[in-house]
């Protein structure tokens, strides 16, 4: 057996010629043997590792798993960057090695087996195999299963396998995915019993039409569904021995076929069609054997039917004739422990949030999933644009020089991937399109796999985001497009598109548009949503999109004391790696949703409500924007509260709504009588409607919201606070002291500082990227959306500005007989910008009273991140919890708060911030009536109200740590009152806060009551 280094490392090849061609991943009753367990294994730096023979170095590894999450080498983040030298098709010579070895016994059940195959589902990068030391052959492609026949080396009692597994080999140009690089075989291994009569391979299509005089989109109050129609299954692929059984239960479908002449589409009436929203599945069986009923020497597989016509007419992308809206998560597999390898009840875990999100689409980047995830998807309804293991992201850096993806000698490889792309996963009916891959570029490679791709499966469209100008793609899709392109593409006024001319655009402007990536979720963010999700509603031909991604990749680490935090690139010593841009999910490393899943949730909402109220009554408009449920299965509440205070509930009766209807009732008389009632000073009558399941699905319980609204009913303003007729009493006005510069220094006898102006938040990761263009100095409406490409990253503008390190020099300070005032002077070291800065105290019957006036003077020319006071309180309050009348539960920004309704909430103190993998500014929640900590109560006075951050760090610690490990033990608890903060955005990858949201330097008053 020859271990030595092996040229096909080298090699454009996918892999030996005894590959068996690939085949549909099916449910059988043939026998099967995992081999997944503890194996011997043994790891090299260097590919030319030692004979197997050779006893030193081994140890165990489980499989399936990533040698370098169990401590052989360690694992690398890159998103562009190859971590190799660019020298196709030539891998490193420090090329990681694992040697892996088992021994098995073949089981009775395989004695009337007529083949045995061994299959591997997951391996990366290169694996080479042995049986019983004959070589059995190689292959490449991680995310793709991989087949041999073994049968005529097996032997009675023992059997050992080995295989040798290099991180690196050629093929690794074609797997440049923005994630962790996890050598290993992290998937499963299994031995395969092919029975003498088999049913090889199987590709079901079921296709659905609505039955002659019926409506899809009419919907019953039993069930909610369509109509039924008519269901036509069709066999493109039947690889089996005959006669065979094709069984369809429920349909009443049992057709036995003497051979395969006779294969022919059955038409079935009655049939109920799947969908995202109504998954219905139909239980199928094919079977071999005497007289085909799965006997002796037969098999029978299992398929589950889901009937559906996926068709594009003009510029809608359709299924089941109505036009598909995706409200979709790019989807990598990732673990913080297990990394990719597969966990089944966390992965039905994982896609049961994102339904009770509102997520209805699954782009699986970049690779083809676990196939159980499919199954998963089937069951719980996603549409799903299968992508296939394919990225050359780092040629990019050669301006595309020698990238595969054009070059002759890699087509096989192209082709290769795929097939066992499509091939394993044909049957699912979740899958809506296929995707030749990410981030290759262009070129000839692309074009043949399209080419396959509409040869093998006709109905499903071809999409791949690098073919800019339409050549071999069905649909047209673009990442991160600026919100004025989007629009030009979905109809309004034409600009220039990326890599066109007017004939390539016109032709792309023809198509169905999907942004495959949009509005970046990194960290805190992404803004601006609801600004994307408007042009869909106006615009037919856009058709949604997938937000970049659905998790953070964090790996789980421990620092030398046994802290445990989550890894990202650089913290495994890289020579080259991206940082913490692996981080980028909607839900943090520990499974944890971020408020930006929230506000993508109450954005995309498929049921959306709005209400109306005014001196002569009021309505509720009810919009069903479901592509085929009715809203048969929720139930519509509604709340009128008095300053947060549940005052009366109740039902609304809107009926049954078909998809894409819309249904008006009145608002509830309750609601009208208190709005023309009395209504005391400072209260506020809010009206709360949510829709919610009216009963339990298999992603969530009873009573789930999926779409609310809010509105105003009546309000009237606060009496004027009254000035105490108490004065000073030595250096104590009411409850507080203060120091001789006139601070605050202890209140409710409790010690405390401050107030003081703040300027500076702990940058955020949209905040410290600039992947597109700014705003800030350059009109969006202008320039196409494009922005100023020279604009540095805001949190460097504002470093610059000295927003993190500002000097407070009093002024002026005069005691009055109810209270005093502060004027301070707040600039930067060598700036002559700043702000004149008036704290006025004055002690009220209620309570306290800061009013703060900010004045900004010199020459400014950066925005702001925020512009608020800080007042510290004591340390021990961190342990308590808050209550407070505001917006909440979670943060919000100006361009994210679409999740946040007015109500009281309470909350430790603890749980305010998100614990985001790189520390940041978290915690805002603006429009704040009154927060209650501890002994201490804060209101907002008068017209402006003030958002509030608890924190136990400073901005400026916050801002300094790139772990949350590196915060200081805390020495207090820090009260941020924010007059205002600059919105989010999503230019770590995507666009720069709108104008709209911008914060700039201006005048700004406001006021708080400390009682």
């Amino acid at each position: 057996m020859t271990t030595t280094a092996i040229d096909d490392l080298h090699s454009e090849t996918p892999g030996s010629a005894s590959r068996l061609a690939p085949r549909a991943w099916l449910h059988t009753d043939a026998p099967a043997v995992s081999l997944n367990g503890e194996w011997d294994f043994r790891w090299s730096p260097v590919a030319a590792a030692a004979s197997f023979e050779d006893q030193d170095g081994w140890g165990t590894l489980p499989v399936p798993a990533h040698w370098v999450l169990h401590g052989h080498g360690a694992p690398s983040y890159t998103n562009l960057q190859y971590p190799f030298p660019i020298d196709p098709p030539h891998p490193p010579e420090e090329n990681p090695t694992g040697d892996y070895r088992r021994s098995f016994s073949v089981p009775s059940s395989f004695d009337a087996a007529a083949r045995v195959l061994l299959r591997f589902d997951g391996v990366e990068s290169h694996f080479r195999v042995w049986v019983n030391d004959s070589l059995i052959g190689w292959s490449t492609g991680s995310r793709l299963a991989t087949e041999f026949d073994v049968t005529s080396v097996l032997r009675p009692g023992p059997n050992e396998i080995r295989v040798r597994v290099h991180q690196w080999s050629a093929a690794s140009y074609l797997e440049d995915q923005d994630q962790w690089w996890l050598p290993g075989i992290f998937r499963d291994v299994t031995l395969l019993a092919r029975p003498t009569a088999p049913v090889d391979d199987v590709f079901v299509r079921a296709s659905w039409a609505p039955s002659l005089g019926s409506a899809a989109t009419a919907g019953t109050a039993a069930s909610g569904r369509p109509s039924t129609g008519t269901g036509t299954i069709s066999f493109p692929t039947l690889e089996a021995a005959f006669p065979l059984r094709f069984a369809v239960p429920d349909l009443g479908v049992d057709v036995v076929w003497a051979s395969a002449a006779d294969v022919a589409p059955i038409d079935v009436e009655g049939v109920e069609p799947w969908s995202a929203e109504l998954p219905r599945l139909y239980d199928a069986t094919v079977s071999t054997g005497t007289d085909a009923g799965g006997t002796t020497g037969g098999e029978t597989v299992s398929l589950r039917l889901g009937f559906r016509t996926v068709a594009i007419d003009g510029d809608r992308f359709l299924v089941n004739g109505e036009r598909v809206v995706f409200h979709g998560v790019n989807r990598h597999e990732t673990h913080p422990t297990r990394g990719r390898v597969f966990d089944e009840a966390h992965a039905r875990a994982d896609m049961a949030l994102m339904k009770r999100h509102n997520v209805n689409a699954i782009r699986t980047s970049h690779y083809p999933p676990h196939p159980r995830v499919l199954d998963l998807a089937d069951e719980l309804g996603f549409w799903v644009i299968l992508e296939s293991d394919l990225e050359t992201h780092g040629f990019f850096f050669l301006d595309w020089q020698g990238n595969p993806s054009d070059d002759p000698a890699w087509e096989d490889a192209y082709l290769d991937r795929i097939a066992r792309t499509v091939e394993r996963d044909k049957n699912h009916p979740s899958i809506v399109m296929w995707s030749l891959g990410n981030e290759s570029g262009t070129g000839r490679n692309l074009a043949a796999m399209s080419t396959w791709v509409h040869a093998r499966d006709p109905e499903r469209p071809v999409h791949y985001e690098g073919d800019y100008t339409g050549e071999y793609t069905d649909v047209y899709s673009r990442m991160y497009p600026t919100l004025q392109e989007t629009e030009s593409i979905g109809g309004g006024t034409p600009t220039p598109l990326l890599g066109c001319g007017p004939a390539e655009a016109a032709r792309q402007r023809s198509k169905p548009f999907i942004h495959c990536e949009y509005v970046h979720a990194m960290g805190n963010g992404p803004g601006q949503i609801a600004e994307y999700e408007a042009l869909v509603d106006r615009f037919p031909r856009l058709h949604g999109g997938f937000v970049w991604e659905w998790r953070d990749h964090g790996l789980l680490a421990h620092t030398p004391d046994g802290t445990p935090y989550y890894a990202y690139g650089g913290d495994f010593h890289e020579v080259v790696h991206d940082g913490n841009f692996v981080m980028d999910g909607l839900v943090l490393p520990d499974d944890i949703p971020t408020p930006g899943l929230a506000e993508f949730a109450a954005v995309v909402a498929p049921v959306r409500l709005s209400a109306s109220v005014g001196s002569g009554g009021g309505t509720v408009l009810v919009e069903n924007r479901f592509h085929s449920a009715s809203t048969a299965g929720l139930r519509f509440t509604w709340t009128l509260t008095r300053n947060g205070v549940p005052a009366a509930t109740g039902r609304l009766a809107p009926g049954v709504i078909a998809a894409r209807e819309s249904a008006t009732v009145p608002v509830p008389k309750e609601v009208l009588e208190a709005a023309a009632g009395p209504i005391a000073p400072g209260e506020e009558l809010w009206l709360d409607i949510v829709a919610e399941l009216a009963g339990p699905t298999a992603w969530a319980d009873t009573g789930h919201v999926v779409g609310r609204t809010q509105t105003l009913v009546a309000a009237r303003p606060a009496e004027a606070i009254r000035a105490s007729r108490q004065g000073w009493e030595g250096d104590r006005l009411g409850e507080a002291t203060f120091t001789e510069r006139g601070d605050l220094s202890s209140w409710k006898g409790l010690p405390v500082a401050g107030p003081r102006l703040e300027l500076w938040r702990a940058p955020t990761d949209n905040d410290r990227l600039a992947s597109q263009g700014g705003y800030e100095t350059a009109d969006p409406v202008l320039t196409h959306g494009v922005g100023d490409p020279d604009a540095p990253a805001s949190a460097s503008k504002w470093e610059r500005a000295g927003l993190d390190r500002l000097t407070h020099r009093l002024i002026d300070l005069e005691r009055t007989s109810h209270g005093l005032v502060q004027r301070v002077r707040v600039a930067a070291a060598n700036s002559g910008a700043g702000v004149e800065v008036t704290h006025r105290w004055t002690l009220t019957e209620a309570g306290l009273q800061l009013d703060t006036t900010a004045i900004p003077f010199g020459a400014w020319d950066v925005t702001w991140p925020r512009i608020g006071v800080r007042i510290d309180l004591p340390a021990s309050l961190l342990s308590e919890s808050v209550e407070w009348f505001g917006t909440g539960p979670l943060e919000s920004y100006a361009d994210s708060s679409h999740a946040a309704h007015v109500g009281r909430f309470g909350s430790p103190v603890s749980l305010l911030n998100v614990n985001y993998s790189r520390p940041q500014e978290t915690g805002h929640r603006p429009e704040l009536r009154t927060l209650t900590v501890g002994p201490f109560t804060v209101s907002s006075v008068g017209a402006r109200r003030t958002g509030f951050t608890l924190t136990p760090w400073t901005a400026q610690q916050v801002g300094r740590a790139g772990h949350p490990y590196e915060l200081p033990t805390p020495e207090a608890t820090y009260l941020y009152l924010d007059a205002a903060q600059h919105g989010l955005g999503s230019r770590a990858c995507g666009l720069d806060v709108l104008p709209e949201h911008q914060l700039w330097p201006a005048t700004t008053a406001w006021s708080v009551l400390l009682s």
